[in-house]
């Protein structure tokens, strides 16, 4: 029986051998943050050896089941059927972390949700996409902080941006980014007219130690500002809030989730080195410095997915032509059918 199941072994082996080989350097641990690095990656490693293992188990055991089956034996066939069903479901989630082979695809990432037109609705809208959003990183196990957000004047936020850490958590999440439009009936609308709602989603890479840019200091504008976030009385009444703007491209960034100014500035250096890479590699040139103004605006296209909740229940996208009418179970995080459609195309 053939599976289609793709793994090298000799290269994880090799990997874990060189990862193991940093760890034992002398002064390894003097720079925490790369020992941390490595440490995850040899982690990393050591699961997915364990995770193949584990499924070639599970086909081994399968297959013995099949030879000693007696040919009558309906209930020993059905277990072997739906436990098949399971190992399909392990091994295409397996295949599909293979297929996440590119540069940034196993960082941590940066995303930002933007109101679009809509007006209090979509304020709403950009809510409502936080929460899938989040409900869907607590069902991978990966960890969501909340580096910036701005409330809506009325109802829900303006704008919010999150960092999410886990393995694949860019390569999975990058298929998101985009325009995404909502279509029901306003609650905000006394006459219960039907209204159509956007946000945008912008989804970038934490870049590594190994991956860091230089900028230069004379192309960066450094603002500080009263924090407008939770955080208490010290966050309201000291200006630790940090907005820097790269010049050459007119790149603004900001985070005011720490107490700390300084901490604040060197989470919102990082946010601004994830944008100027992202954005790199979609104007496809050389170097940082190749990168103007004229570029920022890159603009979003069309909408990716729609969410239609009147007059009838559909979330489509537009790109695979993926779609299902269980709205609800969509807002709540289950997004995974989407997501690997993408990829797979």
């Amino acid at each position: 029986m053939k599976w289609g199941l793709h793994f090298d072994r000799g290269g994880l082996e090799r990997e874990l051998h060189e990862l193991e080989g940093q760890m034992q350097e002398p002064g390894f641990w003097d720079d925490i943050k790369r020992a941390e690095e490595v440490t995850k990656k040899s982690k990393a490693v050591k699961d997915k050896m364990e995770n193949f293992d584990k499924l070639k188990s599970q086909l081994e055991d399968v297959e013995v089941l099949k030879e000693i089956m007696e040919e009558d034996d309906e209930e020993s066939a059905n277990e072997i059927i739906e436990t098949i069903r399971k190992i399909e479901v392990q091994i295409d989630d397996y295949n599909m972390k293979v297929l996440l082979s590119g540069e940034y695809d196993k960082n941590n990432v940066i995303l930002t949700l933007h109101v679009g037109v809509g007006g209090t609705d979509a304020n709403d809208w950009t809510q409502m996409l936080l929460r899938m959003y989040t409900r869907w990183c607590e069902k991978q196990g990966y960890n969501v902080e909340t580096l910036d957000l701005i409330p809506g004047e009325e109802a829900g936020i303006k704008s919010v941006t999150l960092k999410v850490t886990g393995e694949y958590a860019y390569g999975y999440l990058k298929a998101e980014k985009g325009i995404h439009r909502l279509v029901r009936i306003s609650p905000y609308n006394a006459n219960g007219k039907r209204q159509t709602s956007f946000a945008s989603m912008e989804v970038l890479p934490e870049l590594t130690k190994e991956q860091d840019i230089n900028i230069k200091p004379d192309d960066l504008k450094i603002d500080t500002y009263r924090s407008s976030g939770a955080g208490g009385q010290h966050v309201n009444t000291t200006d630790s809030a940090v907005r820097i703007t790269h010049l050459p491209t007119g790149i603004v960034v900001q985070c005011q989730n720490e107490r700390s100014q300084i901490s604040n500035r060197d989470t919102a250096m990082e946010m601004l080195k994830s944008k100027l890479v992202e954005l790199k590699e979609r104007a496809h040139k050389e170097k940082i410095e190749d990168l103007t103004g004229e570029l920022k605006d890159m603009g979003w296209g069309s909408q990716i997915r729609s969410y239609v909740f009147h007059p009838y229940s559909l979330v489509k996208d537009h790109r695979t032509n993926s779609e299902t009418s269980n709205v609800t179970s969509v807002m709540d995080g289950e997004i995974d059918m989407f997501i690997n459609a993408y990829l797979k195309q």
